[in-house]
């Protein structure tokens, strides 16, 4: 890869960004369509967010945001997404010609087709079991909606987040669960977990599965070098699982296609991610 003066950079926003493998990712997918753009990850605090973000897209670039900052990033933009709207939470942008600072949520693309290519079908009408009320909460309870799902049961340390993440974008099919213990003999088809637990290597799993009746598959939108302490769990349990990293890459593809207009390589992009793992 060849880097100019002319070369459009994208970056991705957020702290801790240390563990995030979309620099190996994107560049790849750059790289495999040619283009002229450069990815690189920047730990940003939330007093610095607007200025890089305006600054970056004005510029002719853009980037992605990460936690902790999609819910304010969603207030920052000046042309939302209907996603951005309907979650409040933003992390995708790029800039116009008129010097408008775009927002997408390109994390729920990226959830419904990872979830579809891991449940090898479709899940409407299943009954699934959500954990957390942040950003990739709010990503996933969308595209659990938007796919039909039949139930969603949405459980949140904080009742009162979790109660205001179902009012924006629930309806009869969601219910908020007030404490873990009300889950125990519960059947789920899937259980998904949207929490930050498991980004660092000591973290616990944010659920006992053996609590529950059933759980036919287990989803983490977290990832990391090792296996997280959810998946690891769930295959304790017998369960089927997976980690965040197909998620990674679809909503990656996703942004791909709001910055250069054309999908990339999704081969490219994973095989990024196996190489990254055999270092």
């Amino acid at each position: 890869m060849t880097v100019s003066a002319s070369t459009r950079v994208l970056t991705l926003l957020g702290d801790p960004v240390s563990h995030s493998a979309s620099p190996e990712i994107l560049n790849a997918a750059f790289a495999e369509a040619g283009v002229d753009g450069v990815y690189v990850a920047v730990r940003c605090g939330a007093d610095d967010l607007v200025g890089f973000m305006r600054g970056l897209a004005r510029a002719g670039g853009g980037g992605n945001i990460t936690l902790p900052h999609k819910e304010k990033a969603a207030s920052l933009v000046d042309v939302r997404s209907d996603s951005v709207r309907r979650t409040g939470a933003c992390n995708t942008f790029w800039g116009d010609e008129n010097g408008r600072v775009h927002g997408d949520n390109t994390d729920v693309d990226g959830f419904r087709r990872a979830l579809n290519i891991f449940l090898e079908g479709s899940p409407k009408g299943i009954r699934v079991l959500l954990l957390g009320a942040g950003g990739a909460a709010r990503a996933a309870l969308l595209g659990l909606l938007d796919e039909g799902v039949g139930e969603v049961l949405l459980y949140n340390r904080t009742q009162e987040r979790a109660r205001a993440v179902a009012r924006r974008i629930g309806g009869p099919t969601v219910r908020v669960v007030p404490v873990l213990r009300e889950l125990e003999g519960e059947d789920f088809d899937l259980v998904v977990n949207a929490t930050r637990l498991g980004l660092e290597p000591g973290d616990p799993s944010p659920l006992d599965f053996e609590k529950l009746h059933r759980a036919g598959a287990a989803m983490d939108l977290v990832y990391g070098r090792e296996a997280t302490s959810f998946v690891r769990a769930a295959e304790a349990a017998g369960i089927r699982s997976t980690d965040g990293l197909e998620m990674l890459v679809q909503q990656a593809a996703a942004s791909f296609e709001r910055w250069w207009g054309r999908p990339p390589s999704v081969d490219a992009m994973r095989a990024a991610i196996e190489e990254r793992a055999r270092v």
